[in-house]
């Protein structure tokens, strides 16, 4: 999905496994008056292809470009949220060419466990969607916001159900196998990080160690779980533009 005027400056959403473009609509909304939002259903994920598994991160950010190509964008700025932030750092260590600034959001170097994600994938193989989406809804959402907004929630577990079983598995593949922690210090790429301070899957001593290793990259916490930018948009956005246009200023062809 593309909104926006076509020769502003770009930002490209990468969302979190088990959900979909609509993660951003809040973010969407907000900003596609003065900038080109493009954002998109992860392979595996909503309305793109679901091809069998595992998939591979070098897959994922392969079709994030294939996406800008495609749109004519030579560098976006890349907010990825999960698995999004985990897309993010690999393509800013092997094509930071394409990137204008990064934002990580509720991401980790390494995101999890090996055996935690292995266990996932085997549920939802075995299982289906039905057998993870309640434990997963409480990792996306803190306790208040679950008993505040039953709409938010209802439309998240819908998404989640709906998600192919073969291509939410296929991308917990890729948080299985990436490993950034040895990397950070080759990112050079602007950074933000950004997680909920009720972040569960993230908490934020994982996001503070990802900071502290990203050269020059700023650190912000919010009022939120796992899924912060629908939790705390109003801050979430906030804290993302004022990155963004810091370095638009820097780099004003940045498309």
């Amino acid at each position: 999905m593309v909104e926006g005027p076509q020769d502003a400056p770009a930002i490209l959403f990468a969302h979190s496994v088990g959900c979909d473009l609509t993660l951003w609509d809040r973010q969407a909304a907000d900003l596609n008056d003065r900038y080109r939002i493009i954002r998109y259903d992860t392979r595996g994920h909503g309305a793109s292809d679901a091809p069998e598994g595992p998939y591979s991160v070098q897959q994922l950010a392969g079709d994030a470009c294939a996406i800008l190509d495609t749109l004519g964008v030579e560098r976006a700025h890349l907010c990825g949220l999960s698995l999004g932030g985990t897309m993010g750092q690999f393509m800013a260590l092997n094509m930071p060419k394409r990137l204008a600034s990064l934002t990580l959001c509720d991401t980790a170097a390494r995101l999890g466990t090996v055996e935690g994600w292995q266990q996932r994938i085997d549920t939802a193989l075995s299982g289906g969607m039905e057998a993870l989406v309640d434990m997963s809804l409480l990792r996306f959402f803190s306790d208040e916001f679950r008993s505040s907004d039953p709409a938010t929630i209802a439309e998240f577990r819908d998404t989640f159900l709906a998600t192919p079983a073969h291509g939410f598995a296929g991308c917990c593949a890729v948080l299985r196998d990436c490993d950034f922690t040895r990397d950070l210090a080759s990112i050079a790429v602007p950074t933000l990080v950004m997680t909920g301070r009720n972040d569960v899957p993230t908490p934020p001593s994982d996001s503070e160690a990802l900071a502290s290793g990203i050269p020059g990259a700023q650190l912000v916490l919010l009022d939120a779980g796992h899924i912060s930018a629908r939790e705390d948009p109003e801050a979430f956005t906030e804290a993302l533009l004022t990155h963004i246009e810091r370095n638009q200023a820097v780099d004003p062809a940045a498309r």
